[in-house]
């Protein structure tokens, strides 16, 4: 999804060579999400740590859910310390037991004192999970298609203004909460007016407006593609995606953040792990100011701590979604809300774009 070249699954162990000052060294397996972020994740995290404690790293990869989480648990054999996961499974993994309680207060406050509680972004720290990243659904353009810049969310449903094909992912998700805010409803307002019957129509009316001019995608690598191809003028996507196009393919696009949907990454202990003391130790130290904004090095996920954004190098800031300009009218995704609609809300979506 976010997580720009996802790779199968593999392992490989990272080892300490003359760490001092360590405790007994231990062994930890820690699971994310392969490629380029599990790069960010063991150069930021893993690296540092090794070096630290002279422990060693198993670092697997996995496609996300709580599957094997919730078969190790109930087998009594629980061989995962740690695992980066996606905030709805973090809840429903805490909500079924699978999932350690963390003692979250006990997170170190930032550089400059802080308490935690207060420098993570609210929303980021849960009973059983600590966030790490934010990555976004955003829209962009290609800046040689258009006379002026567009700079907001409304921007991109004005076909008078900004003439065009537009591209969306083909699912009610995030198109249903731009659609309300680029009809003039605060972002905090969205998720209480979708719930009702008279939201969902706003919403799927402001999409009429754009219906007939979209091209509909599927797979994240596909919105950069319809850009490069000059197929649409503007398009929704993946912040990592279009970070990637941008930054190293250098293709002369844009992104605008009014109104983007965020979500986060988090890490969650399977209950049951032997090293539940080590784990612990590892999140406090990953998550702490320094290590967060080093990750944002090597990926353009935007760090939780709002210590760390001005640690993160210049060149990377501009392409956080947590970047201050950037973060100045967000939506946080409302997991509980689609985990409530989310079949009526499907079933409307598919019925409107045969209809």
């Amino acid at each position: 999804m976010k997580h720009v070249l996802k790779t199968g699954v593999a392992a490989f162990a990272l080892a300490a060579v003359g760490a001092s000052g360590a405790t007994a060294a231990e062994t930890l397996t820690i699971v994310s999400w392969g490629g380029a972020y599990t790069k960010s994740q063991v150069e930021a995290y893993h690296k540092p740590w090794i070096a630290k404690t002279g422990d060693t790293i198993n670092s697997e990869d996995y496609n996300g859910g709580l599957a094997e989480v919730r078969a190790q648990v109930e087998a009594g054999n629980v061989t995962w310390d740690l695992v980066d996961v996606e905030l709805s499974d973090a809840v429903r993994g805490c909500d079924e037991g699978i999932l350690e309680p963390l003692p979250v207060a006990d997170l170190p406050p930032s550089d400059s004192g802080v308490p935690a509680v207060d420098d993570f972004i609210a929303g980021t720290l849960h009973e059983c999970a600590v966030g790490l990243i934010v990555w976004s659904t955003v829209y962009s353009y290609d800046s040689t298609k258009v006379s002026s810049a567009p700079t907001t969310i409304a921007d991109f449903f004005d076909l008078e203004k900004f003439p065009g094909k537009r591209g969306m992912r083909k699912t009610p998700k995030a198109n249903l909460e731009f659609a309300l805010m680029a009809d003039g409803v605060p972002a905090g307002e969205v998720y209480d007016l979708l719930a009702t019957p008279a939201g969902v129509e706003r919403a799927f009316a402001k999409l009429d407006t754009i219906k007939d001019d979209t091209i509909w995608w599927e797979a994240g690598a596909q919105p950069p593609q319809l850009l490069a191809d000059g197929e649409v003028v503007m398009t929704t996507a993946y912040n990592g995606r279009l970070f990637n196009a941008i930054a190293k393919e250098g293709k002369p696009f844009e992104i605008v953040w009014d109104g983007q949907v965020w979500d986060i990454d988090l890490w969650v202990m399977p209950r049951g792990t032997p090293n539940k003391d080590r784990a612990w130790e590892f999140i406090k130290f990953s998550s702490d100011t320094q290590r967060l904004a080093d990750q944002a090095k090597y990926i353009s996920y935007g760090p939780v701590r709002k210590s760390s954004f001005a640690k993160v190098l210049p060149e990377m800031q501009p392409h956080m979604p947590t970047a201050p300009a950037n973060f100045e009218n967000p939506l946080q995704n409302d997991f509980e809300f689609w985990a409530d609609y989310g079949d009526e809300l499907n079933e409307r979506f598919n019925a409107w774009l045969a209809s």
